[in-house]
């Protein structure tokens, strides 16, 4: 008897709350709409970037221990540093819009792994290295690479990891 009382007593306090938030909610809807639908575009361009990612990486990538700089690679390097520095503001810029739509409406976690491999940091290629060594995404990666026509990609084993 003493927990219907509590919970009938809980019930009439959680009311309220419940009535501001449908009201809220009733009054912004044409924001959530707008909020849906950046979370819908974002998602499909996240997807796009990806299937184009995986298909244009050479199949090698994952093998060697370290990466060489792209910037030593370019033919203009000042050039190549404003395009790495926008890069990267996109990325960071992505990453805390995905940590928002962790509690916001969206693609929160996608959106912060874009971020995350558009930024430069230490660490990033073995990261990406021990990522795409799970038996699952290295399953997944190497099946977008066979529809779209690509050879799997070489995955180093752990020994070579390590």
């Amino acid at each position: 008897m003493a927990f219907r009382s509590w919970a009938q007593k809980r019930l009439r306090q959680e009311k309220p709350k419940l009535e501001y938030v449908k009201n809220w909610i009733h009054s912004h809807e044409p924001l959530l709409e707008q909020v849906g639908t950046v979370s819908l575009i974002l998602l499909a361009v996240a997807l796009v970037a990806l299937l184009i990612v995986v298909t244009k990486l050479r199949e090698d990538y994952f093998t060697g221990e370290k990466r060489e700089p792209a910037s030593r690679t370019r033919k203009r390097p000042l050039l190549w540093g404003a395009l790495s520095l926008l890069k990267n503001l996109l990325g960071l810029l992505l990453i805390l819009v995905g940590l928002a739509m962790l509690v916001l409406p969206g693609q929160g976690t996608i959106t912060i792994l874009v971020g995350l491999a558009l930024t430069n940091f230490p660490g990033k290629y073995a990261l990406e290295r021990r990522i795409a060594m799970q038996p699952a995404v290295g399953k997944t990666l190497n099946k977008i690479r066979e529809l779209a026509g690509r050879p799997p990609l070489l995955m180093p084993t752990e020994k070579e990891v390590k």
